[in-house]
């Protein structure tokens, strides 16, 4: 069992979600234990909208940049849906994450039936054997599939096809009520890993309800440049230097964080 395997066994990984290597390198330095990358915010770092669009090889070297810049802690990749819809090409791109660096991925199945996603867990695990964790993401809650009420009951469900197929996690982003969160957490063996969002429990309420993982998602990156939207728009109206300075790390501190 690999460290980033074993940290999914008990309490709770609140893994924070970089968007390129500085700032997985500043979450480094504030104790996570692993990173994770938000596809949302390194194709936006990058120039590329969300949602499979961005290159492979441009995916590949991000996880290389992230990998170097945290210094041997585990790297979890947001792998979107796989950058193709052929299982045999999900596999070779998961190989090429796997040898710049990555310890696991989050694959996603969009909503739709999970005899496609199984099909691609399945390809990958051929590939890379079981060192890496691939946590299953169930988007019936992102999608809005089906009626509210059924949702869980077709979690456990995809759960049961995911692990099956070789899973060694469940992502259910979107999912927040308490009693659902128990159901879902009884019902699987697979650990299972929310995303950050309004109305979700405390940590403390999460590990009490069985989570393993809960993830920031895009929402560090999305504050980050909301941020840096505000800066500029002053900046540009007025020119003034001074609310740039407030709150920033200083070209010395990030400097050092650099390998």
């Amino acid at each position: 069992m690999t460290a980033f395997h074993q940290l999914h066994r008990s309490g709770l990984l609140i893994l924070p979600n970089a968007w390129d290597a500085g700032s997985a390198a500043v979450m480094r330095s504030l104790g996570a234990k692993a990173i994770a990358t938000t596809s949302a915010g390194c194709a936006w770092s990058l120039g590329w909208p969300d949602g499979d669009a961005l290159p492979i090889e441009r995916a590949v070297q991000m996880c290389a940049d992230v990998a170097r810049a945290v210094q041997g802690l585990p790297v979890s990749v947001d792998f979107e849906g796989g950058y193709s819809e052929n299982p045999g090409d999900v596999a070779a791109n998961a190989v090429a994450l796997v040898e710049a660096g990555a310890a696991g991925i989050n694959i996603e199945d969009g909503g739709g039936e999970p005899g496609a996603l199984a099909a691609k867990i399945e390809a990958i695990r051929s590939k890379v054997g079981g060192d890496l964790f691939i946590n299953a993401r169930c988007d019936i809650w992102l999608r809005g599939v089906g009626a509210p009420e059924a949702r869980v009951d077709e979690a456990l469900r995809r759960a049961a096809i995911y692990a099956g197929s070789g899973a060694d996690g469940f992502f259910a982003p979107g999912l927040t009520a308490p009693e659902d969160i128990a159901r879902l957490t009884a019902g699987t063996p697979l650990p299972v890993n929310l995303l950050a969002a309004p109305g979700l429990p405390g940590a403390a309420e999460l590990e009490r309800l069985g989570v393993r993982r809960l993830s920031a998602g895009s929402g560090l990156a999305s504050a980050a440049y909301g941020r840096a939207g505000e800066l500029a728009k002053a900046f540009l109206a007025d020119g003034a230097s001074e609310p740039m300075l407030e709150g920033g790390l200083g070209w010395g501190e990030m400097n050092a964080l650099m390998p």
